[in-house]
């Protein structure tokens, strides 16, 4: 507790020597504005002077906030984003140390050779080469980095994600927008990313997930973990050689096709969307390589996985369906989504919402990404819904930091990228995929037999709660309570013969009308379906 109050106080002092009170303008109390006076560099700057001056924890909580322009007045997420997750290495020393305790052994039982030189390092941990020894049938051992976390970093990051909730505490209280921009969820979902990068098991099944999920593509690559050697403080995985995605002088003398490039970024992250639902969020240039050997089709890989995302089924859908509407210019349809998923309030006028999405979208559509700034369109986009009452996802944050990526990724590659054009498909071959009607039917039978057996078991449970003393009222809801449950089984029962009897006289017509098979086993395929149906009458 006396080192949180003391962090407090450490940040009060940051904040009053940088001028931070003009955040709150003129509702700024005096003890944080501190005496009035004049600096030389503007507000936005010092905020991330401040930032980097208060340590990993506030760049990584900066580089957060510099997605949501929501939150942010103009100007400000620019800058925030200029903030850098660069620290000094620790002694190679330490980091032996450290990893043999978690291993309970010396590295030489391990590792033919381990650099003590670290190969980079940031705020949560650092990496070393090294080599496995060789195993049966090996000629020699495998390459490998070594992710290590810093000595102490659990207890630096609870200290200050908690200061973090009592400044959220404070902002809930007393902002007069606390209730739209919801400071406190937006704090724990940070809590939530940071607080997974500390598990690098975690960060391990990250990537075996995303490696299986493009097993066998010639988009992107994933390095193999090597979970015998990874606990929760250490992760051992495969070398991977390319070049840095920002080397472009590299890449151009390597004959890369920089639109082919672009392009591919592009699919790759709607892919993880909506494909797969499982998406790298921390898509900067350090975590991607290319390997340039087949310059007309450039494959990326993947590092880096300790922050990934998925959205729920019903995110999932909106965003696709918004993506699609704006895509085809159907702002009114963008305006009835955002109502309909609970982004705005139930009282929004469709009519004046679907003007104001017309407004700002108008100007940008059917232009290449050189001449438009989607971070420009969000500011606006932003501001007008904040009008309407937008209310705030939290947990659209990390895919809101990965679009913004993204585009910034595609402008620097290759800036004249039709980015609409790019993604276009893919949403529509999702959009296909989810409503063909075998996968529509493979819904349907994974969640009717829940919904069937649930209802049952609800009541149940209600049963079990009723009063079995002498009270006639609680009797005669345990009698009803009875009867509901038997007519929910035999309604189950129903519902399967049905759905049976549906597919035999389906396919007894089909094998009728395209007979692959005597006729004689469609007639009698049509007449078994009709007897499920006599029998679904029945209960």
């Amino acid at each position: 507790m006396f080192d949180r109050s003391r962090r407090m106080l450490e940040i009060l002092r940051t904040a009053r020597r940088y001028g931070l009170g003009e955040i709150a303008g003129d509702a700024a109390p005096t003890w944080l504005l501190g005496k009035p006076r004049s600096f030389d560099e503007p507000l936005n700057v010092r905020l991330r002077l401040a930032l980097e001056e208060l340590g990993p924890v506030f760049v990584k909580f900066g580089q957060t906030l510099s997605t949501r322009r929501d939150l942010l007045p103009e100007g400000m997420a620019e800058e925030l984003s200029k903030l850098q997750d660069e620290v000094p290495p620790f002694e190679g020393a330490e980091a032996r140390r450290l990893i043999e305790a978690a291993y309970g052994h010396s590295l030489d039982k391990f590792f033919e050779y381990f650099e003590t030189e670290p190969m980079a390092a940031a705020s949560i941990a650092q990496v070393h080469r090294a080599r496995l020894h060789a195993r049966a049938g090996e000629a020699q051992g495998r390459e490998v980095v070594v992710k290590v976390l810093r000595p102490d970093v659990h207890e630096r990051i609870e200290r200050d994600v908690a200061v973090l909730y009592r400044l959220a505490g404070l902002a809930a209280r007393f902002h007069p927008e606390a209730k739209r921009l919801r400071p406190v969820e937006i704090v724990a979902e940070y809590d939530r990313i940071i607080t997974d990068e500390l598990d690098l098991m975690r960060e391990g099944a990250n990537a075996s997930q995303l490696g299986r999920n493009w097993a066998g593509s010639d988009l992107i690559v994933h390095p193999e973990i090597h979970f015998d050697y990874s606990t929760e403080t250490v992760l051992v995985m495969e070398h991977m050689y390319g070049v840095p995605i920002d080397d472009v002088d590299t890449l151009k003398a390597a004959g890369v096709d920089f639109k082919v490039l672009a392009e591919r970024g592009v699919e790759i992250f709607f892919k993880q969307v909506f494909r797969d639902n499982f998406f790298h969020a921390d898509m900067h240039p350090g975590n991607i390589l290319v390997q340039p050997e087949v310059p007309h089709r450039p494959r990326y890989v993947g590092l880096d996985f300790g922050i990934v995302g998925s959205l729920t089924a019903d995110d999932q859908r909106y965003l696709a369906e918004n993506f699609l509407a704006f895509f085809n210019q159907d702002y009114r349809k963008i305006a009835e989504l955002h109502v309909e998923s609970g982004w705005m309030p139930a009282d929004t006028s469709i009519e004046e919402f679907e003007g104001a999405i017309r407004t700002v979208s108008e100007p940008i559509m059917n232009k290449p990404l050189a001449e438009i700034s989607f971070g420009l369109f969000l500011v606006r986009l932003f501001k007008i819904a904040r009008r309407y009452r937008y209310q705030v996802q939290p947990q659209l944050v990390l895919l809101q930091k990965t679009v913004l990526n993204v585009e910034g990724l595609g402008r620097d590659l290759y800036p004249q990228l039709d980015l609409w054009a790019t993604a276009k498909p893919v949403l529509e071959e999702w959009m296909r995929h989810r409503a063909s009607p075998r996968v529509a039917a493979e819904r349907m039978r994974n969640q009717l037999p829940q919904i069937m057996d649930g209802l049952p078991g609800m009541a149940t449970k209600l049963m079990k709660r009723v009063d079995e003393g002498t009270n006639p009222a609680a009797r005669e809801l345990e009698r009803a309570l009875t009867d509901i449950t038997h007519e929910l089984r035999s309604a189950r029962r129903a519902m399967r013969w049905t759905v049976v009897g549906t597919g035999m006289v389906v396919s007894g017509v089909l094998l009728v009308i395209y007979p692959p098979a005597p006729i004689w086993v469609g007639i009698v395929g049509g007449l078994a379906g009709l007897g499920c149906w006599v029998q679904a009458s029945r209960g």
